[in-house]
């Protein structure tokens, strides 16, 4: 009778190449998806937002390159700036709010997706920037491409 012969060298399961395998996976699919939601979250763009002064009047010059909307212009009638504090910002990154910008004060955003959601407080008046409105004192005001709207000091809300 014959017997069965045997390798005594017979590969052995290493479980740390497992481990090295597993860890290989998943480290790949953590990069591939994290960086398909980052493109997801960043691809729209940010708010554009200009602090000026038009015609010796503040202003906020509004764009959003992706939504189509270029040079939404906000007057504030009836209200001064200073010369030096105007600036230009892109609302890309989250900041602590409220904060203090140029004439006016961020006092929520949403930057989770861009564009996101912005809301100012300029001299008493409340600005909401989203991608769908225009909230000027909470009313709504349909987006227009080169659009001047004058908010009006005491009032509350743009003529």
């Amino acid at each position: 009778m014959r017997g069965i012969a045997t390798n005594s060298k017979t590969p052995r399961d290493n479980p740390i190449r497992h481990f090295i395998y597993a860890f290989l996976i998943a480290l790949v699919l953590y990069v591939v998806t994290y960086s398909w939601i980052q493109h997801r979250r960043e691809r729209k763009g940010p708010w554009e937002v200009a602090f000026t002064i038009t015609n010796q009047t503040p202003a906020i010059i509004i764009n959003q390159p992706w939504l189509g909307l270029t040079n939404v212009t906000l007057v504030f009638a009836g209200e001064s700036a200073s010369v030096t504090n105007l600036e230009r910002l892109e609302f890309r990154v989250p900041k602590q709010t409220p904060f203090d910008v140029s004439f006016a004060k961020c006092v929520f955003e949403d930057l989770t997706f861009l564009p996101g959601t912005v809301t100012l407080r300029a001299y008493n008046h409340e600005i909401e920037l989203l991608p769908r409105v225009l909230v000027i004192d909470q009313k709504e005001n349909e987006w227009k491409s080169g659009a001047v709207l004058k908010v009006e000091a005491g009032n509350r809300g743009p003529h």
